[in-house]
């Protein structure tokens, strides 16, 4: 079997970044083409970073992120009532391997989301699966889904999820239907799963937004029995810019 033939296999079989590893070997000089045990470790390396790569992309993808935030570019501040630690503490999700709720409110513009999505992509980084909602984009994907059939699907895929984000929570009317499609996913998620939840209400006031008070009941139970809170204050960082 020549070189050609051990590219085309190795590509073959869809082992791209141990391909790319061999052909690179290739073009160095005899003298200082490494053995074949440095050669097989250096192409295993590549495949694993190459692995590793394509999932963090593909994770991005799916997670329909609102902003292309990062970690690096979260404003903490004490005017901001968040600091550097409390980012810190975050920044290696352990709260989702955890299952535990992170609860952000805040007025509008103050960085809810960002701290969201920034959240959301480094668990993407770290290779977990997650998903992003807007509010009123989850209400209308749980009335179409109603309609046509596919709540039940829906909700199993969200439930797939390593990590879900509802983001402006209280902005939109929920209807019975979103209530219980939220129960179930809640409860599902409980003590498996972890959820962002961002809001302009105040947590104490998302009892009367969900208005129905046995389901409220439920849901609240299992968002705040195991959740992380954060109360962000300061100016409307869109107003500054």
């Amino acid at each position: 079997m020549n070189n050609q033939e051990t590219i085309d296999h190795l590509e073959g079989l869809k082992l791209k970044g141990m391909a790319q590893t061999f052909k690179a070997s290739l073009n160095l000089p005899v003298q200082e083409r490494p053995t074949a045990e440095q050669l097989v470790g250096k192409m295993a390396e590549a495949e694993l970073f190459y692995r590793n790569q394509r999932r963090t992309e593909m994770y991005l993808k799916t997670s329909k992120l609102r902003y292309n935030a990062v970690m690096e570019e979260v404003i903490c501040s004490a005017e901001r009532n968040f600091t550097k630690d409390q980012l810190l503490a975050l920044s290696d999700c352990s709260f989702i391997n955890k299952a535990e709720n992170l609860l952000i409110e805040g007025k509008t513009g103050c960085g809810k989301s960002y701290l969201a999505c920034a959240l959301g992509r480094q668990a993407c980084y770290l290779g977990y699966r997650i998903e992003y909602f807007s509010m009123n984009k989850f209400v209308e994907k749980i009335a179409l889904s109603k309609i046509d059939g596919t709540l039940l699907k829906v909700i199993n895929h969200i439930e797939k999820n390593d990590l879900i984000i509802f983001d402006d929570f209280g902005l939109q009317p929920l209807d019975n239907n979103s209530r219980l499609a939220l129960l179930q996913i809640f409860e599902d998620c409980y003590e498996r799963k972890a959820v962002i939840i961002t809001s302009q209400l105040p947590i104490k006031k998302w009892y009367d937004y969900i208005g129905e008070p046995t389901l409220a009941d439920a849901i609240m139970d299992r968002l705040t029995s195991n959740a992380n809170r954060i109360e962000l204050k300061g100016e409307s960082m869109r107003r500054k810019k």
